[in-house]
């Protein structure tokens, strides 16, 4: 983003990106608590983000890793320490960045693990997609094309029953050829006989990546 700040502190509409997500699950009646992974030297602003905002689920905000997949691990392992919670709990993972989520898309996460281990949210590809041969846009040459019809991108939250994910990353921890993108991409590797069922995610669930994405969640919110 070329920012100073982690893009989850930026303003939109008037609100960090971290309040608009704090305040989405924290709305949810489909969860009871939230742990926020975040960089360290934020933790004091996260947490006055959270109390200004009056989220009451907020349990804890712990260090980030320097990978995603560390991310995750932290969060797993600060659950897997909470008096209470065994492998059978649900915990989903978020991305902070995807300020717009709903509660409904929360809910469906949460609920479809009543069926399964593993869920992501996800939404149909509206575009064309093409293997490129070496990854690089500007110098590939197309292998494949798949069929459209059979593709999704992927969202989050990403929903897991608690021991199945931590089992799985624990493996990939010891596989250092694998950067995983996401923790569903997680468990297909390495629990391949375990399902991961998918629900209907929304457009409006976007991810801030970019500046442009900071005026698009913006216009969607005054919409």
């Amino acid at each position: 983003m070329g920012a100073a700040l982690p893009k989850q502190l930026l303003p939109v509409a008037g609100k960090p990106i971290l309040q608009h997500t704090l305040e989405a699950f924290e709305a949810s009646g489909a969860v009871d608590r939230i742990v926020l992974v975040m960089a360290e030297g934020h933790h004091e602003a996260a947490w006055t983000i959270a109390k200004s905002a009056n989220v009451t689920k907020l349990s804890a905000v712990i260090g980030g890793g320097a990978t995603r997949a560390a991310s995750s691990v932290a969060a797993i392992r600060w659950a897997q320490a909470q008096p209470g919670i065994g492998p059978e709990a649900r915990l989903l993972l978020h991305d902070a960045a995807r300020m717009l989520v709903s509660g409904r898309i929360i809910a469906d996460v949460v609920a479809a693990l009543d069926d399964c281990e593993a869920v992501t949210a996800a939404i149909p590809s509206s575009d064309t997609v093409v293997e490129v041969d070496s990854g690089r846009i500007d110098s590939g040459r197309i292998t494949a094309v798949p069929d459209r019809s059979r593709l999704a991108r992927v969202q989050t939250p990403q929903g897991f029953r608690l021991g199945l994910i931590a089992a799985a990353h624990a493996d990939a921890a010891a596989d250092r050829a694998f950067v995983p993108t996401d923790d569903c991409s997680v468990v297909l590797r390495f629990r391949p006989g375990v399902p991961v069922r998918t629900v209907a995610g929304s457009e409006r669930n976007l991810k801030v990546t970019e500046p442009a994405d900071l005026l698009l969640a913006e216009a969607l919110l005054r919409a």
